[in-house]
């Protein structure tokens, strides 16, 4: 069965799913709840008119029902060559964020997005007034369900019962939602009694848009509404409402709907961060372990960082996790983090024994795969996996494929769907309540040219300055085409909650009198040289640059001051065993760029964000301008 959960299935009670005669919508038959969810529930199948509603726990009959109805439907098929894994495949028209579609909903528009400069286009978030949303919700919703099932899914973020976690209730119509969900989060009868009388949930609508019966015919079997998506959220009454799209975190609501859009209008309320991060641990040859936060854009290595196998003899990787932390200060002033979900949703190209191995190892049992392709031996392969297809290929498209296809034959932001217990580096505290206590936060892009190896931020504010500066190439993730260098400031920008300017003060406000601040850093794998090569070999070698963030957390004098923070000493960077590399050009400092880097920054700063950009912000892009003249 597939499963995400540490907790021994042999150990958990299965409930038999409550049906429900949508029909009639009698609130006697979701009795056992409490009085919230029966009100959510059956308000949204009145509106949806599913044929019946289940109530899931995530046991494992569960989910092997659900997969033998998805088999049946043609939805998924079993890859023979792994241990219970599946592939699916989706309408080519439902295979990304679709961001331009992705709203937040507050009553005033400065709630949600910055007001940009005149005559400039505002990129950071999109904005619907509650009257547009309520429109949108009664040209899509009403009778979206008819001729399906509405599952009902009750989850944590985080560790069940945890301080920093939380609960949320999807309902969706799709099984591989269920399924999926099932992984990414903890599924369990238990959230009920979290949530117990408090009525205090995320509450998360999901549909594909296709009732029955089909209006039009399906490709791949796959059920959606591509011309009507629409991506909502109303962090005023934390809700999130999704129709059209059955595909990653448009309908697994639990990712970056409710991990980030709406975790971080909750964690500003509260005090905390809730953050596009990676977190790992990090243990040196004496024993001694630090904790590490890292935001970089998707498909930039945050899962190959994440689950690192160190290149230096006697260092520890160990992986809490490898996309989203959600963060809080303790009472002893130290911040500590938790990794919100119970699995693994990686990009499938690029990913080989080579760049990933523990990853290749966490993904060969009990998961799904989306829009990777097939080889006739039955097993999947997709570009980077790191051999030769064995057998034929069939492509993400169920065309044959062959390398003079012209077209990848996996598309470029197809997905593993693992979890996380099965990794084979997972850090012993992952599923600590209270979090593990970082260090180091790190922010890094795509930057091939200009930006050094790693730097290391003069102070909080400066830190700040330097995640609100993230630039990268962009990602297969979004829409967007081409390898375009984008402002992607804290790896956020396609996930922000709240208006990104309140969002820097409230990073700004976290340096406090008795907290322990974490050191700031900023790394770039991805320079190139003029014959466009990378020149850091990366992967298991980025190791060394931990070693000289993790030495630095510790005081070490080991770094030279320059004009946008400080480097590592000259001898520092420990290259035992790594020749070859040119490590002048890895720190060549270039001050004409950082003079144009300075410039866009507050450019982008002032056009974007304009009077709701603290004015520490500001006078960090005149600091550093004046630094590097």
């Amino acid at each position: 069965m597939i499963r995400g959960s540490r907790t021994l299935l042999a150990s958990r009670t299965a409930i038999k799913p409550a049906f429900i005669n949508c029909r009639a919508y009698s609130a006697a038959s979701v009795s056992h709840l409490a009085p919230s969810i029966q009100k959510y529930i059956l308000e949204k199948a009145e509106l949806c008119q599913p044929d019946n509603i289940v109530v899931y726990d995530g046991s494992d009959e569960e989910q092997i029902k659900l997969i033998s109805k998805l088999q049946a439907e043609g939805l998924i098929k079993k890859i023979p060559k792994l241990e219970n894994c599946w592939l699916a495949k989706t309408d080519p028209k439902d295979v990304a964020r679709v961001e331009s579609k992705t709203v937040i909903c507050t009553e005033s528009e400065n709630e949600t997005i910055p007001t940009p400069a005149d005559g400039v286009e505002g990129k950071l978030g999109k904005w619907i007034s509650p009257g547009d949303l309520q429109g949108a919700i009664d040209s899509r919703f009403p009778g979206c369900m008819k001729g399906r099932t509405m599952y009902v899914i009750p989850f944590s973020m985080g560790p069940i019962g945890g301080p920093i976690s939380k609960n949320g209730v999807q309902l969706t119509d799709s099984a591989y939602v269920v399924v999926s969900m099932n992984i990414m989060t903890r599924m369990d009868k238990q959230i009920f009694n979290e949530i117990g009388d408090s009525g205090e949930f995320v509450r998360c609508l999901h549909s594909v848009g296709c009732p029955l019966p089909l209006q039009r015919e399906l490709t791949n079997n796959w059920p959606c509404n591509p011309e009507n998506v629409i991506v909502s959220h109303i962090p005023e009454k934390q809700e999130i409402i999704s129709f059209g799209s059955g595909y990653g975190g448009n309908s697994l609501l639990g990712k970056k709907c409710f991990a980030l859009r709406i975790g971080s209008t909750i964690a500003k309320r509260e005090g905390w961060l809730a953050e596009h991060m990676l977190i790992l641990g990090i243990t040196n040859p004496a024993g001694e372990k630090r904790y590490i936060a890292a935001a970089f854009p998707s498909a930039c290595g945050k899962t190959n960082l994440a689950m690192m196998q160190p290149t230096i003899p006697g260092w520890k990787v160990e992986c809490v996790g490898d996309d989203i932390a959600w963060m809080k200060f303790d009472q002893n002033g130290k911040l500590r983090a938790i990794n919100p979900e119970n699995g693994f949703f990686g990009v499938a190209p690029g990913t080989s024994n080579h760049t990933n191995p523990h990853a290749m190892t966490t993904l060969m049992k009990n998961s799904v795969f989306t829009n990777v392709a097939e080889t006739s031996d039955g097993n999947v392969w997709w570009e980077g996996i790191g051999h030769e297809p064995t057998g034929d290929v069939t492509s993400w498209t169920n065309e044959p494929w062959t390398p003079e296809s012209g077209k990848p034959a996996a598309h470029p932001n197809s997905r593993f769907c693992a979890p996380a217990s099965q990794c084979p580096t997972i850090d012993p505290a992952w599923e600590s309540p209270e979090g593990v206590p970082i260090d180091a936060i790190i922010f890094g892009g795509r930057r091939p040219e200009g930006v050094p190896l790693v730097y290391e931020a003069n102070n909080w504010e400066h830190g700040v300055f330097v995640g609100a500066g993230m630039r990268s190439e962009a990602t297969a993730a979004a829409e967007h085409a081409g390898k375009v260098i984008m402002n992607d400031p804290f790896a956020m920008r396609p996930f922000f909650g709240y208006n990104f300017g309140h969002y820097l003060q409230h990073w700004l406000d976290m340096d406090q009198e008795g907290r322990e601040m974490p050191k700031i850093f900023h790394v770039n794998w991805f320079k190139k040289n003029e014959a466009g090569q990378f020149i850091w070999p990366g992967f298991g070698e980025n190791s060394r640059v931990l070693e000289w963030i993790i030495r630095r957390c510790g005081d070490e004098q080991i770094y030279q001051e320059t004009p946008i923070g400080r480097v590592p000493a000259e001898g520092s960077l420990n290259m035992t065993g790594l020749d070859g590399v040119d490590l002048e050009s890895c720190f060549e400092f270039e001050p004409k760029f950082w003079e144009k880097e300075a410039k866009e920054i507050k450019q982008y700063l002032s056009e974007q964000v304009g009077a709701d950009c603290p004015p520490e912000l500001y006078a960090q892009c005149d600091q550093l301008l004046s630094r590097v003249q």
